[in-house]
């Protein structure tokens, strides 16, 4: 009986489809760990020529640029870092607010002796990026967001009051309590609510980066980084003064933020491209892996993008 059920349980799980996997960078990146002010910077670094920096958000980790970086590296420098706090970097006790995690990204270029880059982000890598391109405006090649608002950016008063970004708010002792263990629930939800379609959010990158913000500490710096958005607001505010002077490339979902990415550009920047997706939701990297690629290489190329409307 019991050589019956061990059996009949392999070939059970022989029968079970394989999980897909998260894409793994080409084995020609190297791994760095890069010391900025206040944390230590997981980096991975490839390719030769001019330099591009891809910024991840919450729900992904560096890990998701994969098909974008070997691409990419075929004729330029690529520089995938993890945020502070999130993925292999450090969890330094504060440093969230975006312009701090801006200064990260220079420390990281620096270090690698690289001078300017082409700055990609999406998600709160968006908020980054754009931290980023206001701070150092002539280390900032060209600028590509994806698919997220920018704090303080109009109209972000009327974007900040979406239902769906009540997790802008959420956090402390008592919500890490609540997700403590439950990490892949709180982040089906997103990956649930914010795709245009969820199966391309497949069960193999659900469960890498569950796993990942399962770590010590993971969770309570993702909260922080949301819960800096308020500060981030009131620094960006100011920085409108003066409006960003290199092109600039906002992609947004057509189930997601659409064309509302490139609004929000306009507000901030005089030479904006703006690319909405199709069929695409918030996860432009796992829903449209081909056409967001083309977008991405395009611009940086400083060749037109297919679809896109400049004003």
């Amino acid at each position: 009986m019991v050589r019956f059920l061990c059996a009949t349980i392999l070939l059970a799980a022989m029968s079970l489809p394989a999980l897909a996997d998260v894409r793994p960078f080409p084995t020609t990146f190297r791994i760095q760990d890069i010391a900025t002010d206040g944390a230590t910077i997981h980096v991975r670094v490839g390719g030769t020529g001019p330099a591009v920096v891809l910024l991840h958000g919450f729900g992904d980790t560096g890990d998701m640029w994969a098909p974008l970086a070997e691409n990419l590296a075929r004729d330029h420098t690529v520089i995938v870092p993890d945020l502070r706090g999130m993925g292999m970097s450090s969890h330094p006790d504060g440093g969230y607010d975006k312009r701090t995690q801006a200064g990260d990204v220079r420390a990281v270029l620096t270090q690698l002796g690289v001078d300017r880059a082409v700055v990609v982000g999406h998600d709160i890598g968006t908020m980054v990026a754009y931290a980023y391109a206001a701070r150092y405006p002539d280390k900032t090649v060209r600028l590509i967001v994806m698919d997220a608002p920018v704090p303080g950016i109009p109209p972000w008063d009327q974007i900040v009051r979406n239902p769906l970004l009540w997790h802008f708010d959420f956090g402390g002792p008592d919500m890490e309590r609540l997700v403590a263990g439950r990490e892949r629930i709180y982040l089906d939800r997103f990956w649930n609510e914010f795709a245009g379609d969820p199966p391309k959010i497949d069960e193999g990158t659900r469960q890498h980066y569950a796993q990942i913000y399962a770590r010590p500490g993971a969770m309570h710096s993702s909260f922080a980084q949301f819960r800096a958005i308020r500060q981030d607001a009131d620094v960006n505010q100011a920085s409108l003064a003066t409006k960003l002077p290199m092109p600039v490339l906002a992609i947004g979902g057509e189930k997601s933020f659409g064309a509302n990415e490139a609004i929000v550009m306009r507000n901030a920047a005089g030479n904006v491209t703006g690319l909405v997706i199709p069929g695409a939701g918030h996860w432009l990297m796992e829903e449209a892996t081909d056409a967001t690629i083309a977008a991405v290489r395009n611009f940086a190329d400083g060749k037109p993008v297919a679809g896109a409307t400049t004003h």
